[in-house]
């Protein structure tokens, strides 16, 4: 039976703590019927979270034929909203829905969830849950295979959609590219990879190296990006994924107009010449690596700032840049094509 979701985002329909929403509906909107939120019941995804025409809802009864419940946030620690169990054991015992969840309080684990999950024969899909217990060592890679990995000034900026669509359109030009989630919202959208920041520490750096090691016989690798190296909270699995991954390549992502850290606003963010110059630093210890290009992030900016802006980040750097979104995503793919024909940047196996 096709999967047929609806995406419990109950008063968090918004672009920060919906991203996980936004992402499914923009990469796997096919498969979406519905947005559950009752705070804002009759919009749509589109108005709210910028992207689609998924119509909002107030109940699981007003989309009969959705079989699927996916849990739409990502909010710091990754806890279950208490207003929110409700629903979910009612999609799980009344509705007989599957549940998919990123959250790192694992549904599966909780004695209620799971009990009514056994009972009315449904699947409880952890994302997060893992049992990766491998260290990185080095060995393997394949030398001719071209990794490039997005990295940022924050969280939450855009690092994952940057990969993906930097791969969707190598695969338009012909190459043979591959998108590596390492988060819950990207395994959702490709269906595989590995919730790196629900990995053990020690393992980190190894779980990110395995992923490469299982589908290096691609040609091009667009390894998605997890936190920053100057975010206090999360910068221990942005340094493992950066070594584990051994990128040749980054590309620097940022959000205009974001100068605090996201979560611990009395920590400021750097200039990002300065973020620059950290990752430059931190991603050349074993390798050789360059930054070849930068994703801007300028969704709060007016079409005119935002032109603006990337001019002056074009000039202050000498780097393709480019959002995503608003401007297509061909300077960034066009970067990784030069960078790659370029050649000189084979790492050893």
């Amino acid at each position: 039976m096709p999967r047929r979701i609806i995406i419990l985002t109950e008063g968090h329909t918004e672009p920060h703590a919906g991203k996980t929403a936004a992402s499914v509906i923009r990469y796997r909107g096919h498969e979406v019927v519905a947005l559950l939120d009752g705070t804002q019941s009759g919009r749509t995804s589109g108005e709210l979270l910028g992207t689609g025409d998924v119509p909002i809802v107030a109940r699981l009864d007003d989309v009969p034929e959705a079989n699927t419940l996916l849990l739409g946030i990502a909010p710091p620690g990754g806890k279950i909203p208490s207003n929110w169990r409700a629903i979910i054991l009612d999609a799980i015992a009344r509705r007989k829905m599957d549940v998919i969840s990123g959250l790192h309080d694992f549904v599966g684990d909780d004695p209620e969830f799971s009990k009514a999950a056994k009972a009315s024969g449904v699947t409880i899909y952890d994302v997060r849950k893992n049992t990766e217990k491998t260290i990185a060592r080095r060995k393997g890679l394949r030398p001719d295979c071209l990794r490039v990995h997005a990295v940022g000034h924050d969280c939450s900026i855009g690092k994952m959609v940057v990969s993906i669509e930097i791969t969707n359109g190598l695969k338009k030009r012909g190459h043979d590219a591959k998108f590596i989630a390492t988060g819950q919202t990207g395994i959702m959208v490709e269906g595989d990879g590995l919730p790196i920041d629900c990995v053990v520490a020690d393992f980190v750096s190894g779980a990110a190296e395995k992923l490469i090691l299982e589908n290096q016989h691609h040609d091009i690798l667009l390894v998605e990006g997890q936190g920053s190296l100057v975010h206090p909270s999360y910068s221990g699995v942005t340094l493992g994924l950066l070594h584990g991954c051994a990128p040749q390549a980054l590309i620097l992502c940022y959000e205009c107009g974001r100068d605090r850290v996201t979560g611990v606003e009395s920590v400021e963010i750097p200039p990002l010449a300065e973020i620059k110059r950290i990752y430059d630093v931190m991603s050349n210890i074993h390798q050789p690596c360059k930054i070849i290009g930068i994703g801007i992030n300028s969704r709060i900016l007016s079409a005119a700032d935002a032109a603006r802006e990337r001019e002056r980040v074009k000039a202050e750097f000498g780097l393709p840049a480019c959002d995503v979104f608003r401007d297509g995503p061909d300077e960034l793919v066009e970067a990784v094509i030069r960078f790659k024909n370029a050649g000189g940047w084979h790492s050893p196996s």
